[in-house]
Order: C-alpha cells, then structure tokens, then sequence
C-alpha cells in the first residue's frame, strides 16, 4: 500500500474515532450526571481525552513534515494524566461520602459497544501505524486500546452496581482509569523525550 493511501486510512481511523467518541461522551456524560456514577463520569472524560488525542494525532498525520511528533505525544500525554488526577480525586470522593450511584441500562448498551468498536479501531490504527512508521498514530493506538479496556472495566463496575447494588464496584472501577491514565501519560511523555 503506497505511504498516501496509509496515511488516509490512518486520517480515517481518526476520523472514525472522533466520531464516535464525540457521540460517546454525550450519552456517557449524561448517564453519569442521571446516575452520580463516578465510573462513567471518569469514562466520559477519557471519551473528551480521546477525542483531543485524535485531534492531535490528525494534526501531526497532516504536518508529517513539521516535526510535530514530540509535541503531539507531550499534548496526549499531559492530557491523560489530568484525567487521572480527576478520576481519583471523584473516586475517593465517591467512596468517602458512600454515594451510590443509580444503575443505567443505556451505559451498560454503550460501554458494551465501546469495548468492541474501539478493539477494531485500535487494531486498524496499530496496523496502519506501523506501516507508516509513524509513532504518534503507534501510540494513539494504545490510547484507543485503553480505552476499550477502561470502557470494559467500567461495564463491571457499572453491572455489578445494576445487578448487586454493589455501589463501590463503581468508584473502583474509576480506579482502573486512574492507573492507566497515569501510566499512559507517562510513557507518552517518556517516548517524546527519547
């Protein structure tokens, strides 16, 4: 596949991303303020997350030759470790004052459907990535990895709070986000430093 062509179809998986993290974050967001879910407030802001790592990651596919690629991983980087720091500070919250979020079935819907839809983007984007020997989109892949992965978490912690009541499964759930979150922005701004 000729260098132009892969790099539309990287552009395309972020578009796809985008797409579907915009209309993510919307119901995710709404669920958690309906429910008091720290969880999914945690999730949706790891879709706004995602959404500007996109976003950065179309900004660097289109300035190749700019030498955008140490910027773009400190940009996605910095943003995952505020994620972290939001998510922890809500889930300790949550579990100190014993809220107990409300189950939503909707959530439970869309969570499920994150997990597959972003396991498919984030093969397509590793794929495509390494055939451009461009880490930025490499790196985002992670991203999108993670993000079915914390999408999968949070339908734990959500279920087992719709089926058990189990009201801490939630903020331990966002305890998921936090690790990754962390870990991401680290290796990220790691990676940018080499």
């Amino acid at each position: 596949m000729q260098p132009v062509s892969l790099l539309q179809r990287g552009l395309w998986l972020e578009y796809a991303t985008l797409g579907w993290n915009v209309i993510g974050t919307v119901v995710v967001l709404v669920a958690a303020v309906r429910t008091g879910s720290a969880a999914l407030a945690g999730f949706g802001l790891d879709s706004a997350i995602e959404i500007f790592a996109s976003v950065v990651v179309v900004w660097q596919l289109k300035g190749l030759e700019q030498g955008r690629e140490a910027s773009a991983l400190k940009l996605i980087g910095a943003a995952f470790i505020a994620l972290a720091t939001y998510v922890l500070v809500q889930s300790v919250w949550t579990l100190l004052t014993a809220s107990h979020p409300a189950p939503s079935p909707l959530a439970i819907v869309w969570l499920l459907a994150t997990c597959v839809v972003m396991l498919l983007l984030a093969w397509g984007k590793l794929v495509t990535g390494r055939q451009l020997g461009n880490v930025v989109l490499s790196t985002e892949a992670r991203v999108t990895l993670i993000d079915a992965a914390l999408a999968g978490a949070v339908l734990i912690g959500v279920g087992l709070n719709s089926l058990f009541g189990w009201w801490w499964a939630d903020p331990l759930a966002g305890f998921v986000i936090v690790y990754y979150g962390l870990t991401e922005g680290r290796a990220a701004w790691k990676h940018a430093a080499a």
